[in-house]
């Protein structure tokens, strides 16, 4: 798949609905069931309604800063998470809400965030989110809630119990694991049974390697693992059927992930030895650059050095 088809492909969905639901492990203390939240994307809403979730809301606006609607009591700070090792993890994702400033905003509410490996954030974690907005190109309707789990470990002694670790003067909670449930609809009109699939992915690097089928589980063992219920109207006995049957349950590759990241720090260059870096360390990783990154980084460096020759022309003296 060329670097093209795959920005093309998840540039915006047009039915998507992502949440977040905090459990267990969610709060100050992570003990006991502190808070179930959803946050529903408005952006999906916006869809349903006929309007495409696409825009121009940029996330170097936002900030991380607690929700107001939670007590300071039962929230995270940003202080919690400096020095701890761990990223702040978007579960409903800011790339979801371009189509508003406001709602992308909101994602960035700590209670939208849990401490999340860097790598597992920046990299599985994210080719997962991509995978669900490539969803909404075969299915009109696409349901997501991702969340924390805190799994038993089966000891030496063969007990189970439950740890984890916990950041800050808050003490907000690190979840073990991070899971997504996704349900799709081909149609409204479709007879075809809607497709469901449960992932439970460890909040640790995971590399390329390992396909996503690898981590799905039953909805009813997660259920379990969560304590909560997942679309209790969905008629299991017949009216599902595996996504990893009907779709491709296909992340990213190495080279097809480094090419759409690259492609995107293109638009972000503000100076060609800026521009010229990227391909540079798109060179490094490894990866030849395609045809489509070629065009990008064509047109962007035009772009930039028709800035640098129109503020060199105003610098001079008439």
């Amino acid at each position: 798949m060329a670097a093209g088809s795959a920005a093309s492909r998840l540039r915006g969905s047009r039915r998507l609905l992502s949440a977040f639901v905090a459990g267990a492990v969610v709060g100050a203390a992570g003990g006991g069931f502190t808070a179930v939240r959803l946050l529903r994307g408005p952006g999906a809403e916006a869809a349903l309604a006929g309007r495409e979730p696409d825009g121009d809301a940029d996330r170097k606006h936002c900030k991380f800063k607690p929700d107001p609607n939670i007590p300071a009591t039962f929230s995270a700070f940003n202080e919690d998470y400096v020095g701890s090792g761990w990223s702040r993890g978007h579960m409903a994702p800011a790339g979801n809400n371009k189509f508003s400033s406001q709602a992308m905003a909101e994602t960035f509410y700590l209670s939208n965030i849990v401490p999340q490996n860097f790598d597992n954030n920046a990299g599985y974690w994210n080719r997962m989110e991509m995978y669900c907005r490539e969803l909404t190109e075969r299915f009109e309707d696409v349901w997501v809630v991702s969340g924390p789990l805190t799994v038993p470990q089966t000891g030496s002694d063969g007990k189970k119990t439950v740890s984890y670790q916990v950041i800050g003067e808050d003490n907000v909670a690190v979840p073990s694991h991070l899971y997504k449930v996704i349900l799709a609809r081909r149609s409204p009109a479709s007879t075809e049974p809607l497709a469901l699939g449960a992932f439970v992915v460890p909040n640790e690097a995971i590399g390329f390697q390992r396909q996503l089928s690898e981590f799905q589980v039953s909805l009813q063992d997660l259920e379990k693992l969560s304590g909560l219920v997942f679309f209790p109207h969905v008629d299991r006995a017949s009216g599902v059927s595996n996504i990893c049957s009907v779709d491709t349950c296909r992340l990213l590759d190495f080279r097809e992930f480094t090419l759409y990241l690259s492609t995107r720090k293109l638009e972000g260059a503000r100076s060609v030895p800026r521009l010229e870096k990227v391909l540079e360390h798109l060179k490094n990783a490894g990866v030849e650059p395609d045809d489509y990154f070629m065009s990008r980084y064509q047109k962007k460096l035009e772009e930039l050095k028709a800035k640098e020759q129109s503020r060199a022309l105003k610098g001079k003296p008439s």
